[in-house]
């Protein structure tokens, strides 16, 4: 009779809420979630778009477009928790361990302002009481898995290492989170839908039995790569910015050929383009290009064991070109002699000898004084710079290319099976996923820790004798805001202006502008779930030096010889495991999701 008196009390909310229609505009007093007006609008900084294929617009667009929910009635939340809540709290407190990374800051990582900020924010919303558990940083897969064998893991626990996870619940050491991430709770938990969706909340479902042991936190920052210039050089040689891979050869041509007029007595030392081994990544924009820009889930799932593309439809013809210009002097000669670390090529681009290079969209300008655009202004004049010019186009006339993938690559939010407060850790992390708690963890109070100028945008203030209490122990306190990582404000353009004017003694426009190129057009590959690839195990390593390698040796061959160099570098991949994955997966989606070509 109660399950049934239950369903009639649902029945009729129901049909109340039904006919008194529902209202997206209005932020309800006495609101337990708090869920702000307009949700999806705050989700992240707008994007171009005018593109072919109609993706990259928003990062909720570029997942599941879920609509914006907000659980407003207290009764239909103790019906949902079969009374565990009496007017939406914990009639008697619930002690919750909650995971922290530590990274040896100026204060602990479990006491601070903003501790005690979220310790008050769960108090007074559900009656939940917050003990930090600081765990280090850089051993944290080691620590986590010492206390989940001692059984005395926090109660809610983060990891980038999935691996550690999967092994715990295969021995029944993890709580398997599925009965919760229904629709029947996704108004009780409407922070967390509105901001992970199904692809963070539902990226680790078991396609077999439907188990989920883990959700995944969300990147707010997706930017990945831009091509860059140097501004001063197009100036001087009267040339446009490009727009096609040929203005952009063109450029490279014209560097080379005017370097005494660029460079002076440094004519030698001309690098119209700058690469380097990990040439997959370094040409990412160039190679992105290349590949079909309506490619199907299913292709870029099947041959895409990483995000260097080695083995997409289309990489081959990139790799040509570059090999074209390796031969014709428009490549560092170089490049492939120095591994990954070696500052070699960044003292060059500080030195004013490069005139072009494909990197992450933030390169010229990370390091303060050290950064590549300040050094230039030193050594060359205020004039010169690199910017982000959008040059490579694709078949539709686009520019396909590929972001960070908002969700899959972040940390991964477990509860061992000590944890017997299932439902109090999801209204944990409801509420640390709040818009609000957000913004305040990332900011903290204004005067103290941060200032705000005119245009919206934000200075944080750096900590001092006066307010080592207020330190920010990692970049917008991520180590708190577990399910976001990255500047996420209430307002996006705030945002991007914000990040814009993070970086000292560089020109905040350009920050601007190259975060528009890298997000105009930009993809999101889907973070497939198909089940665990068993010939993946392993292979990271091996794979990457023999995709690096492949990489170098086909763009430094002659072009005589690109053909063979090629097909034997791929042959030496392939046979190295790499055809043995694709054809798992190939397996694993068709078992899984039959003929669906798009996840």
């Amino acid at each position: 009779m109660k399950k049934v008196l239950a369903m009639i009390l649902v029945l009729c909310l129901v049909l109340s809420l039904c006919a008194c229609g529902s209202s997206d505009t209005e932020e309800k007093s006495g609101s337990d979630n708090q869920t702000t007006t307009d949700t999806k609008k705050e989700e992240a900084p707008k994007t171009n778009t005018d593109n072919a294929s109609g993706v990259g617009t928003t990062l909720a667009q570029a997942e599941d477009e879920e609509e914006v929910l907000v659980m407003e009635d207290k009764d239909e939340i103790n019906i949902l928790t079969n009374g565990a809540l009496v007017d939406g709290k914990f009639p008697e407190t619930v002690t919750l361990k909650v995971e922290c990374y530590d990274r040896d800051g100026d204060t602990p990582a479990n006491d601070n302002m903003y501790t005690d900020y979220i310790k008050k924010q769960a108090l007074d919303r559900y009656n939940i009481a917050v003990e930090y558990v600081p765990v280090p940083r850089w051993t944290e897969v080691d620590q986590i898995n010492n206390l989940l064998a001692a059984q005395e893991a926090p109660d809610i626990c983060y990891t980038y290492d999935y691996a550690t996870i999967q092994a715990y619940s295969d021995m029944d050491g993890v709580n398997d989170l599925s009965e919760y991430l229904t629709d029947d709770y996704k108004g009780l938990f409407a922070n967390l839908w509105n901001w992970l969706g199904s692809a963070g909340l539902l990226a680790h479902r078991d396609p077999d039995t439907g188990a989920i042991y883990a959700i995944e936190g969300k990147r707010a920052e997706y930017y990945r790569t831009a091509t860059f210039i140097r501004q001063d050089w197009l100036d001087k040689l009267g040339l446009a910015k490009p727009t096609t891979a040929e203005e952009f050869e063109n450029c490279l041509i014209a560097f080379r050929d005017n370097a005494e007029t660029l460079l002076g007595a440094d004519a030698s030392k001309m690098v119209p383009f700058s690469l380097a081994t990990d040439a997959g990544w370094r040409a990412s924009t160039l190679i992105e290009s290349f590949m079909d820009p309506d490619i199907t889930d299913k292709e870029l799932y099947i041959n895409g064991f990483d995000e260097r593309h080695y083995t997409q439809n289309g990489t081959k013809d990139a790799v040509k070109l570059l090999n074209k210009w390796y031969n014709e002097g428009l490549i560092w000669k170089d490049f492939a002699l120095y591994a990954d670390g070696d500052a070699t090529e960044g003292d060059m681009q500080k030195a004013g000898y490069v005139g072009a290079m494909i990197c992450n969209y933030d390169i010229p300008f990370r390091d303060g004084e050290n950064s590549i655009n300040y050094q230039l202004t030193q050594l060359v004049g205020p004039e010169a710079k690199f910017v982000a010019v959008d040059t490579f186009k694709d078949k539709n006339g686009g520019y396909n290319k590929y972001a960070y993938t908002t969700t899959g690559s972040d940390r991964k939010i477990f509860m061992p099976k000590t944890n017997d407060k299932v439902l109090a850790s999801f209204l944990f992390l409801n509420m640390i996923t709040d818009p609000e708690v957000i913004n305040y963890l990332q900011l903290g109070e204004e005067g103290i820790t941060y200032t705000k100028n005119a245009d919206g945008s934000v200075n944080i203030i750096a900590a001092d004798a006066d307010h080592v209490a207020n330190t920010i122990n990692s970049q917008y306190n991520i180590d708190y805001t577990m399910t976001c990582n990255g500047l996420h404000l209430l307002d996006p353009e705030a945002t991007i202006k914000s990040k814009a004017i993070s970086y000292a003694n560089v020109d905040p426009a350009d920050v601007a502008e190259a975060i528009r190129v890298a997000d105009t057009d930009a993809k999101f590959a889907p973070v497939v779930n198909v089940g665990v690839i068993e010939a993946e195990a392993g292979l990271g390593n091996t794979l990457s030096e023999l995709r690096n390698a492949g990489y170098c040796k086909s763009i430094t061959a002659s072009e005589a010889d690109f053909e063979t160099v090629w097909n034997d570098c791929m042959n030496q991949y392939l046979t190295a495991g790499g055809q043995a994955i694709m054809d798992e997966r190939a397996e694993a989606w068709q078992r899984v999701l039959g003929d669906k070509t798009m996840y």
